[in-house]
């Protein structure tokens, strides 16, 4: 769905490799079809422009669909162009970049494109895990290319044209796209389907940022030289505890965070960052999104709901494959409880805790608030899996909060107190100090090292660069089934 007012096909390439460095592959290519005098239409390239680049330096395969082509549509040679480059990315160990801009399959070549589409999901599918995938939508992305949108590990979407859906808006039941958009990128952003949406400058900025933080490949490490002091104290890091973001960001090395669905299940953060010039993927529970004005414009109540689960458990699967070190900043007293969640929250937090306890890359856990229950279990607790574990001491581990535990503990002796509120907290003080401390966790060894906030970041560093030779083997199997 281009228009003249969008860059082109090539020029959208350009925007994101490093200046000169694009070098064509199959320009000569065009369609073989002659069904229905497809052999009187010129197709230049076949409607899409393959080949490859560097950005900042590093080797990436490109394609960018041309709408000016046939709609940009998918042909038996316009996926064999794409599968081709597919192979060379597995041969080289290089990311994949996809730039979207496509009316579907070329009606006029019937189950040759149908054949060419499945062609291109098989190499997506043999590509994950081994190399990032990237797709950006330009224009359209429709039906079937939604599916290989969400089979590559990222997805932008243009907050103007791009439009990704499988059924179109004006195809649901009782909608239409004036009612509701369904496939604009702001709704998508709110269901998680796209990573990160702006305008064609800001996607080709972001896919470059992203390129530098991610290896190229599964055997691969990315790593940068650090010129941000390792023992930086983070002073304003208690105040940012309720916003990952913030907190994250301080962390970071040269305070560079990038949050990954960001308009996604919001009490839970997800992104990656560089921390002694190593990316970290990071899951952190957040109960305040606060404005550039530094005013809280979300809250959140600290427990795990369903999309957060899931979010933070396809990270960290993605996380693993690519042998990036995890960093969780924990604060959760237990699970969202709504009718609705309780239909799908035992399901996701069963991923949320395989996905931390299959993992086997370095894992950093620090708690920062509350961690109640089998919620912070799951959060990349020692139990299922951390290799360091630290907490600040104004941080509470336990069942649940002291209150609540003395209530059902004391019940009769509280019903027969005089004063019922005194002697709960007098039961309540009592129990705090035996069960929920963090003197208490660490007496057990749950807790490695209780920590002052402002020393997060040093001591995550030095963590994971105790941990950079970790080796963890698994029980042989063909793979789990969670």
């Amino acid at each position: 769905m281009g228009n003249t007012t969008q860059a082109s096909a090539r020029e959208r390439i350009e925007a994101i490799l490093d200046d000169n460095s694009f070098v064509e592959i199959g320009a000569g290519v065009k369609a073989r079809a002659t069904d229905f005098n497809m052999q009187e239409k010129d197709t230049p390239a076949d409607g899409v422009i393959t080949g490859y680049g560097v950005i900042n330096g590093s080797l990436v395969y490109v394609y960018s669909q041309n709408p000016a082509v046939l709609g940009g549509s998918i042909g038996e040679m316009h996926a064999k162009k794409i599968t081709g480059l597919y192979d060379m990315a597995m041969k080289m160990g290089a990311p994949v970049i996809g730039l979207i801009d496509c009316a579907g399959l070329r009606l006029q070549e019937a189950t040759d494109a149908l054949n060419g589409f499945g062609t291109i999901y098989r190499k997506m599918s043999l590509c994950s895990g081994l190399v990032p995938q990237i797709t950006a939508v330009y224009g359209s992305c429709g039906g079937g290319l939604a599916v290989l949108s969400e089979l590559s590990d990222f997805t932008f979407v243009e907050e103007k044209n791009g439009k990704l859906f499988v059924n179109s808006p004006n195809a649901l039941d009782g909608n239409n796209d004036t009612k509701l958009d369904t496939a604009s990128a702001a709704f998508q952003a709110e269901a998680g389907v796209a990573d990160f949406t702006g305008d064609e400058e800001t996607i080709a900025n972001g896919i470059r940022q992203l390129v530098s933080l991610l290896p190229a490949n599964n055997d691969d490490v990315a790593y940068a030289d650090c010129e941000d002091d390792l023992n930086r104290a983070c002073a304003d890091m208690e105040a940012e505890a309720a916003d990952a973001v913030l907190a994250l960001t301080d962390i970071a090395d040269d305070g560079l965070f990038m949050e990954v669905k960001s308009e996604f299940a919001k009490s839970v953060v997800t992104g990656l960052l560089k921390i002694n010039g190593t990316t970290v993927g990071a899951v952190a529970n957040r109960t305040v999104r606060f404005d550039d004005e530094g005013e809280a414009a979300e809250k959140f109540e600290p427990v795990l709901t369903v999309d957060g689960a899931e979010k933070a458990a396809e990270f960290v699967n993605f996380c693993d494959a690519f042998e990036i070190p995890v960093l969780t900043l924990t604060n959760v007293k237990g699970f969202e409880a709504t009718v609705d969640s309780e239909k799908k929250i035992a399901k996701a937090a069963a991923k949320l805790t395989y996905a931390f306890a299959n993992a086997t890359v370095p894992k950093v856990n620090v708690i920062i608030g509350e961690a109640y229950g089998s919620a912070y279990v799951a959060m990349n607790s020692k139990a299922v899996g951390a290799d360091m574990t630290y907490a600040w001491p104004s941080a509470s581990i336990g069942m649940m909060d002291a209150a609540s535990a003395v209530k059902i503990m004391y019940a009769d002796e509280i019903d027969k107190a005089e004063d019922v509120n005194a002697k709960i907290s007098e039961k309540a003080a009592e129990y705090a100090q035996l069960q929920s401390s963090v003197e208490s966790a660490a007496a057990r060894g749950y807790v490695d090292t209780i920590i002052n906030p402002e020393e997060t970041r040093q001591y995550v560093a030095a963590a994971f660069e105790m941990l950079y030779t970790k080796r963890e083997d698994r029980p042989v199997k063909k793979h789990g089934t969670v």
